[in-house]
């Protein structure tokens, strides 16, 4: 069979569980879980999965790495995430998530739908398949460090030759696709600081050491510094998500933290 019509017969293939992949893409979406926490999603997955003969591997906790194709080739590896994010959900659609103060913000809704789907889709093809493909959902991709360690040490990438994976981007229209040469997203990691030191009432400042004033330093200094440490071509940022301190007022808080990427 020809790669034309073997990508033919994998379109045809993939259209004939749209309906099904919309349904999924949308129960997950009630269904939000945080990182480390994705058992219901893990197990919705692997559930279909099965019933398509796919062979299914657990991964410690949650997530899971499927294999489909035989031979003795490379593996290709297609990768998705599954966890949700900490936040309200305000779409007001009727697939809103019924879990309180958690959804699906990122996209994985999506990302776990559309891999879900690709391996049905090969999976139609049978014994047409010309190769080896893992498809590898990984838990906790919103934290850091990740569930991305926990998959490759649990052997998601053993005798994987390439990976591939894609993102989701509401800039771009339905049905387009967006590539580019060189990175197309950002390495991150975490960055966390607490400072503690003497509170007091806000009358008296200087009978403290005014954590508050302090953070706002750190939030607008430490960024502007990397500007003369770092060549500006690098692309590195520092961006801020979290800032806790104090619970009044006109009380300066001894303790105070802020926390970033």
């Amino acid at each position: 069979m020809s790669s034309t019509d073997l990508i033919k017969r994998f379109v045809a293939a993939a259209d004939g569980h749209v309906d099904e992949l919309i349904e999924v893409r949308r129960d997950l979406h009630r269904h939000p879980e945080l990182s480390w926490q994705e058992h219901r999603t893990t197990a919705l997955v692997a559930e279909r999965l099965t019933a398509a003969g796919i062979a299914v591997t657990l991964l410690p906790g949650s997530g899971l790495y499927a294999d489909l194709g035989h031979g003795t080739g490379p593996v290709i590896a297609l990768r998705a995430d599954l966890d949700a994010l900490p936040v309200i959900d305000r779409t007001g659609g009727p697939w809103a998530s019924t879990v309180d103060g958690v959804t699906h913000a990122c996209g994985h809704d999506l990302h776990t739908s559309a891999l879900l789907g690709v391996g049905l889709a090969l999976a139609d093809l049978g014994d047409d398949l010309p190769g080896r493909v893992r498809l590898i959902f990984q838990p906790a991709e919103e934290i850091m460090p990740g569930g991305a360690l926990m998959s490759i040490e649990a052997g998601a990438l053993e005798s994987v030759e390439q990976i591939y994976m894609l993102h989701c981007d509401p800039s771009l229209d339905v049905g387009r696709v967006g590539l580019r040469e060189g990175p197309l997203t950002g390495a991150a990691d975490s960055l966390d600081i607490e400072l503690h030191g003497k509170g007091g009432h806000t009358s008296r400042p200087h009978l403290t050491e005014d954590l508050t004033f302090a953070l706002g330093k750190i939030i607008t200094d430490l960024p502007a510094v990397l500007s003369r440490r770092l060549d500006p071509r690098a692309g590195v940022s520092v961006v801020w998500g979290m800032l806790q301190a104090g619970k009044a007022m006109n009380v300066i808080p001894s303790h105070g933290r802020v926390a970033g990427t």
